[in-house]
C-alpha cells in the first residue's frame, strides 16, 4: 500500500497540474497568442503565457480569491496578482497589514512572501475580454476545490462579483457552507459565517477600473484586510 502524499507534496502536485493543464484550448491559445503580440513596454521580456499556479503555501489564515490572471500582468510575469496596477494595489495593501513581506510586486523574482496567506484565481488562464465561460470556470473548480483543501484557511476574501459567486458555489459544493434559501450577495466588506468557524469576506477587485474612479479606496481595502486578520486571530485553534 502505497503511503499518502505529504500537504507540501499535494500542494507541489496541484501547481504543477495547473501549470500543464490543456482542458480550455480556447484560453491556452489566447494566453499564448498574448505572449507572442507582447505589449510595447514589454517588448524584450519573455511571457509566461500558461495558466498562472497558485501563489503561496498550503495552510494559511487567508485565501484571497480573484477572476483571473491579468493579460500583461500574471500571464506576463507567472505570478498571481503581479505585474500590473491590480496587484500593486493589492499587495501594498497586504502589506500594511502584515500579510505580505513588501509592496513591491513587479515579477517573479522582487523577492515578495506572502505572510499566513495564499492567492488564488476562479480561472487559472487569462480569458478574452477578462471573461471566461462557464464551462472554462467548471474545467477550473477541480483545481479551485484542492486549493481550498490544501489551504484550509479561515478566511476566504473574493475580490469581485464573479469570484464571490464562483466561491460561493464551491464552498457549496464541498461542504464548508450550507446552502441557504437566497444566495447572499455580493458587496464590499460584506461577511458570510462558514462552517467550522469560517468567513467568506468580499471585496470589490482592486481593478482600474474601480481604483481609478474611487470605487474602492485605500481605506476601504485596508478595513477589509483588518477585518480578515481580526477573525484570523480571533478563530484560529489554540492547538496551532
Amino acid at each position: 500500500m502505497s503511503r499518502p502524499q505529504s500537504i507540501p507534496s499535494r500542494w507541489k502536485q496541484l501547481q504543477s497540474n495547473v501549470v500543464n493543464c490543456s482542458h480550455c484550448p480556447r484560453l491556452i491559445d489566447h494566453c499564448k497568442a498574448v505572449a507572442q503580440k507582447k505589449r510595447r513596454a514589454y517588448e524584450n521580456e519573455a511571457y509566461w503565457g500558461k495558466p498562472v499556479p497558485d501563489f503561496g503555501s498550503p495552510r494559511v489564515g487567508l485565501l484571497i480569491v480573484g477572476l483571473a490572471p491579468g493579460a500583461h500582468g500574471a500571464n506576463r510575469t507567472g505570478r498571481m496578482f503581479t505585474g500590473d496596477r491590480s496587484g500593486d494595489w493589492l499587495y501594498r495593501a497586504m502589506h500594511r497589514v502584515g500579510f505580505a513581506n513588501q509592496e513591491k510586486s513587479i515579477d517573479a523574482q522582487d523577492g515578495l512572501k506572502l505572510v499566513d496567506c495564499a492567492i488564488t484565481n476562479i480561472c487559472r488562464c487569462a480569458p478574452p475580454q477578462n471573461k471566461p465561460s462557464t464551462e472554462e470556470l467548471k474545467n477550473c473548480s477541480p483545481y479551485f476545490a484542492e486549493t481550498l483543501e490544501l489551504c484550509d484557511p479561515i478566511v476566504v476574501l473574493a475580490l469581485g462579483g464573479l469570484a464571490w459567486n464562483a466561491t460561493l458555489r464551491e464552498l457549496v459544493r464541498v461542504g464548508w457552507f450550507n446552502r441557504p434559501p437566497r444566495r447572499p450577495k455580493f458587496g464590499h466588506g460584506e461577511k458570510v459565517s462558514l462552517n467550522n468557524n469560517r468567513f467568506l469576506l468580499g471585496s470589490y477587485h482592486p481593478s482600474q477600473q474601480n481604483t481609478f474612479t474611487g470605487k474602492l479606496t485605500k481605506p476601504m481595502l485596508d478595513r477589509v484586510f483588518k477585518n480578515a486578520l481580526k477573525l484570523i486571530n480571533q478563530n484560529r485553534p489554540e492547538t496551532e
